[in-house]
């Protein structure tokens, strides 16, 4: 169930792959990106596939596609507006919060409040995976306090940028699933370059 086009696999499979989960979730149409590791926020079109990592919409029965392996999934769910997005976020997703971004987006577009949100993260690179040895370079220092002995808990980083733009710590759920660790069930980029990718879809009824 490799949802990934740049792996070398079929695309004809891969396709296949993607209409599958679309007959299974009862939905026609996926919106994607050209994904990027940045912080930009686009509202999702199957039209378009714009260099982004997070897609938002308002519109029912249409599938957010976000791809990832090791990456955290992410899709965050206004109940009140009836609004949605779906967040490709590795570490320089963090790096960048688009987290935050996205949550603002949402704030402008649909009148969303961080304290009605409700967000859920996919399996991902776990802290016992997670090594940086060049984290000095590479993250803030604002964000040290999240590594011990060169592993960053992205886990734990997620968490503190999602409640520190007010989503409640109990409206968020972390899968706690490392993909790395679990070969049997996950793709992850770090065990092999050579990898699959994971799809996440997200949709309103």
């Amino acid at each position: 169930m490799n949802f990934g086009l740049s792996q070398g696999d079929d695309p004809l499979a891969v396709a296949e792959n993607r209409k599958i989960a679309c007959r299974t979730l009862n939905i026609d149409t996926l919106a994607s990106l050209c994904q990027c590791h940045s912080n930009n926020v686009v509202e999702a079109s199957p039209e378009e596939s714009p260099q982004a990592d997070a897609l938002i919409t308002n519109k029912p029965k249409l599938g957010l596609l976000i791809l990832h392996a090791d990456c955290q999934a992410a899709i965050i769910y206004d109940p009140i507006n009836h609004a949605l997005a779906n967040v490709h976020c590795g570490w320089r997703g963090n790096v960048q919060n688009i987290y935050a971004q996205t949550i603002s987006q949402m704030i402008g577009r649909y009148g969303s409040r961080p304290e009605e949100l409700l967000v859920g993260i996919s399996p991902s690179l776990g802290p016992t995976a997670s090594e940086f040895r060049h984290y000095r370079d590479e993250f803030p220092n604002c964000y040290w306090d999240f590594q011990t002995n060169d592993y960053f808990n992205l886990w734990e980083l997620s968490r503190y940028q999602l409640i520190s733009v007010g989503v409640l710590p109990h409206h968020i759920e972390v899968a706690g699933i490392c993909t790395y660790s679990n070969p049997d069930d996950y793709f992850s980029y770090r065990r092999a370059a050579k990898s699959g990718r994971h799809g996440t879809i997200a949709f309103l009824n």
